[in-house]
């Protein structure tokens, strides 16, 4: 029997955790399997049992029916069985709860993309210090752990999982477009004489999205678990999303305000700090490299940031936009390690990304770039933003939030009329994101840390820059197998999101649609 079972991600969005497992009995059939999720539940008198995980992600925001949080950490699904853990990508819905697998005993590889090699110690690191211990030395024990079973697989390489006896299977990681590092996996799973492949998506990219390469159909799958997270609707196009981040830029020159981007540490940020170099660089008609992509402009020193050359918006001509003016700021040190990252990693990077380079252009190490890392350097920027009329874009995480820096950017600035705060990404119930998205437009408010701030900032929303594939994207990936899949399980994305995505590919396609609910 070949089982697809869930522990996460089908409430919601988040709590990634998916698992594939293998079963024989003794006086079993070899030829028999299921997919029907009641069978296998319980342990079986003469049953062998293996399996392997996808991700083991955390909860974040309200997950309804689940009633799972970012408190909810605990394996409460067996594991004995399982010989490994397979990462499709290092955001922290997919790989939060590592730690906490590894506590409950389990002792198998962890398989994974090159690059999110390099970066899962980072994301786990950061994870660790914030809601797991301060305690230095257990964190490098159990970073040093993680480090010694990950299993860095090359995309399009076959690996043997188990092979022995009656059951084998193996994997290959394609790559999905979503971060960079990002997969989906294929499965080639044997019981007895009876043989499947069986693909899980991940978290695909959308077409377009700057520095990856889009993902391509895996060439056959007879089982597929897809995500659905904007399974109910379209991104804009690449050219309308970025007129759109251009006019909001523009404002923010304008009336001397800023923009505040909400944004996860990984991929987003690096997708934005890509495409704002472009504006800029086609806006002004060329764009001055810095040595080191940061400027110290809100050092702890108070004769900078005193310096009078930033402080009137006066500068900012209303005959013309003065671009050189425009500061961008990344105020996160993750953030900031996870774009070193992405420079080291430029192999990975698609075709149209590694041209800029090559013509002399750094996308993510201009001239208009600080990088803030300090704490101190932090309450400077947020205090000297708030107050003075430099125009300026600030890029902090966390992406919903629900905590980080960008908190206290909030804190200080929506109830400035001139600021704006700029949703690119997906927005989970019960997070902040989500309330100052929704009731933001209505002159509402929104509770941080316990308190109540009134939102007189714009809010706007530009879904082209979402790292998730749309609704035409997920269709294109599904109808690309050359041969349907005998089922397709409808996973990660809010109730109405599966739910139509899961009709419409009932329409197009002969395969038995489910969709999982824990």
């Amino acid at each position: 029997m070949i089982e697809i079972k869930h522990h996460g991600a089908t409430s919601g969005v988040t709590g990634s955790c998916h698992e594939l497992s293998l079963k024989m009995g003794s006086d079993e059939k070899r030829a028999r399997f299921s997919s029907d999720p009641d069978l296998g539940t319980s342990p079986e008198s003469g049953v062998s049992e293996q399996g392997i995980l996808i991700d083991c992600g955390l909860f974040q925001g309200q997950d309804e029916g689940r009633e799972a949080s970012a408190a909810d950490l605990t394996i409460d699904f067996p594991i004995d069985h399982i010989r490994a853990l397979v990462v499709t990508h290092v955001h922290i819905d997919h790989v939060g709860r590592i730690p906490y697998l590894l506590g409950a005993g389990f002792e198998g590889p962890i398989i994974c993309s090159e690059p999110s090699a390099v970066m899962l110690p980072e994301i786990l690191e950061d994870a660790l210090k914030i809601g797991f211990t301060r305690d230095r030395n257990l964190i490098e024990r159990v970073l040093g752990l993680i480090r010694e079973r990950m299993v860095p697989v090359p995309y399009g390489q076959w690996y043997s999982v188990f092979g022995e006896g009656e059951c084998s299977l193996s994997v290959r990681l394609q790559r999905a477009g979503h971060i960079l590092g990002s997969a989906y996996v294929e499965c080639d799973a044997r019981v007895g004489d009876v043989e499947e492949r069986i693909v899980f998506s991940g978290d695909l990219g959308a077409p377009h999205s700057p520095l990856l390469p889009e993902p391509k159909s895996p060439e056959r799958a007879d089982r597929l678990v897809v995500e659905s997270t904007y399974g109910d609707r379209d991104h804009e196009d690449r050219e309308t999303r970025r007129d759109r981040l251009r006019a909001v830029l523009e404002n923010a020159l304008a009336d001397g305000g800023t923009v505040l981007i909400p944004a996860f540490s990984i991929g987003r940020t690096q997708e934005l700090l890509y495409e704002i170099e472009g504006i800029i660089a086609r806006a002004s008609g060329e764009v001055k490299m810095g040595s080191d992509g940061k400027r110290e402009r809100f050092s702890s020193d108070p004769e900078l940031t005193a310096d009078p050359e930033l402080a009137s918006a006066s500068e900012v001509g209303a005959s013309k936009i003065d671009w050189e003016s425009l500061e961008i700021v990344v105020d996160s040190p993750l953030a900031a390690n996870f774009t070193r990252i992405y420079r080291d990693l430029k192999p990975f990077w698609d075709a149209e990304a590694q041209e800029l380079v090559k013509s002399g252009r750094h996308p993510l190490s201009f001239e208009q770039l600080t990088v803030i890392e300090s704490h101190e350097d932090h309450l400077n920027a947020v205090d000297y933003l708030a107050k003075s009329h430099r125009p300026c874009v600030v890029l902090a995480g966390s992406g919903m939030c629900a905590g980080g820096r960008v908190v206290n950017y909030l804190k200080a600035m929506l109830g400035d009329e001139r600021n704006d705060v700029l949703f690119v990404g997906y927005q989970a119930a019960g997070t902040p994101g989500r309330d100052i998205l929704t009731f933001g437009p209505r002159g509402g408010w929104v509770e941080l840390d316990g308190e109540r701030y009134d939102i007189r900032a714009r809010v706007h929303q530009v879904g082209g820059y979402s790292a998730h594939a749309g609704q035409s994207d997920l269709l294109r990936f599904v109808e690309g197998i050359p041969v349907a899949p005998r089922e397709i399980r409808v996973v990660h994305g809010d109730a109405d999101a599966k739910k139509a995505f899961g009709k419409l590919l009932s329409k197009r396609l002969p395969s038995r649609i489910l969709i999982p609910a824990l």
